[in-house]
């Protein structure tokens, strides 16, 4: 392992560049080992390889099939073809559902394997890795579904009275019911209380609708619904939803930046003659 270290980890003294990705980690641990095996050791006189040919007839056969904690963390593929790991969903090919499968870490993605129909342990399929709110659920593992992901489309399950009198405004409370978890939004369920109090005065078809603009928009904030509500009051037109993002900006302008460096102007009432 020194010797490795020394020649594989980039490092001042051997001047190794950085490696890019973990594949080329690998290949430069395969050439290396191609290397030192083909080198005559100074002892035996002989080399590792062909060393190695002796030693395999007292060495014992490995089993055909690695150890379960090689595989990684044991999972359960639920109804959806998705698997839990560190909080993020992973979607996974058809034909696993109710499965055991087995997750690794490998460099930046995550290694999925499960037991093939003709009964071979296989990697089925890898994922780059993600956070929380951020799911990697893959189209092409839902062929059967419109849009690949209808799947995933979380069926709203109303118990208390609050949820249930929030989903009673309408399609658009559940659009934003939906919506509102994977954004990250807080106080879920003081804005839903809030939503059902402004139905009760101003009715039931003007809040679903500022719902189903705030869920379209990803409007989640405190203030976001009676906003659109009251754009929706003075009768303006809803216009084309538009996200927020580094191409659009609230700033006013710098015309007013103009008047820098003038002399100041006297007020209106002294010029009037």
């Amino acid at each position: 392992m020194r010797i490795a270290k020394a020649d594989l980890v980039p490092t001042d003294a051997n001047l190794l560049p950085a490696y890019d990705t973990f594949a080329e980690l690998g290949d430069a641990c395969l050439t290396w080992c191609d290397a030192v095996n083909a080198r005559r050791h100074r002892a035996t006189g002989q080399t590792p390889a062909s060393r190695l040919d002796i030693e395999r007839t007292t060495l014992h056969i490995l089993p055909s099939e690695p150890l379960a904690l090689a595989l990684g963390e044991e999972r359960v593929v639920g109804s959806d073809r998705t698997i839990s790991f560190n909080a993020v969903r992973y979607s996974t090919p058809p034909g696993y559902t109710g499965a055991r499968v087995w997750c690794r870490v490998v460099g930046e993605e995550l290694s999925i394997t499960a037991r093939t129909h003709s009964g071979d342990l296989t990697e089925i399929w890898r994922h780059q890795l993600s956070v929380p709110g951020i799911p990697q659920i893959i189209d092409a593992h839902y062929p059967d579904h419109p849009n690949g992901r209808g799947v995933h489309q979380p069926r709203l399950r109303p118990r208390s009275e609050a949820e249930i009198a929030f989903v009673a405004i309408g399609p658009g409370a559940g659009r934003w019911l939906k919506e509102a978890g994977p954004a990250g939004a807080v106080r879920i369920r003081a804005k839903m209380a809030r939503a059902v109090e402004l139905a009760t005065v101003m009715g039931s078809d003007k809040v679903d609708q500022a719902l189903g603009l705030a869920a379209a928009a990803g409007r989640f904030a405190d203030n976001d619904l009676v906003s659109i509500l009251e754009h929706l009051a003075a009768s303006k037109p809803a216009g084309e939803v538009v996200r927020a993002d580094e191409a659009h900006s609230v700033q006013s302008g710098t015309i007013g930046w103009q008047a820098l460096g003038q002399p100041p102007q006297p007020p209106a009432e002294l010029t009037a003659d």
